[in-house]
């Protein structure tokens, strides 16, 4: 139980963090350009390989705490994230073709999906 509650809290700071940064960036380059959803990608990305190293590999902190950050804290921050450890956990373990099926039904697959979505509520 105390696990979730803090992956919960820490989800609901990430997502925060996700909002203001997002917006921010918005503000500033302005929003023809996604630059805010873009920076809290690789923004994300980076910090959860950073973290993956020092938590996973390292053991440096409890669980809990490292499941509070890496799940809750990075995952309601940006879920790209959790695609880029996934996709980088694949490659490192020489799952390369797990790896590109992974990127090509995450990104081909996804905006096909969003597409879909979008043509379907259109006719409705």
């Amino acid at each position: 139980m105390q696990k979730t509650l803090f992956i919960g809290l820490a989800g609901l700071v990430g997502t925060l963090a996700r909002y203001w940064l997002s917006g921010w960036m918005g503000r500033k380059f302005g929003e023809t350009f996604p630059t805010g959803t873009l920076v809290v990608n690789l923004v994300g990305c980076f910090l959860v390989g950073f973290l993956y190293h020092s938590f996973e590999e390292r053991h440096l902190v409890d669980p809990i705490i490292r499941s509070a950050v890496l799940i809750g804290l990075l995952g309601g921050f940006t879920t790209f994230s959790s695609y880029g450890i996934q996709t980088f956990t694949l490659l490192k373990d020489g799952e390369f073709a797990l790896a590109l099926l992974n990127v090509f039904i995450s990104n081909f697959c996804g905006l096909l999906l969003v597409w879909t979505g979008y043509t379907l509520a259109k006719a409705v």
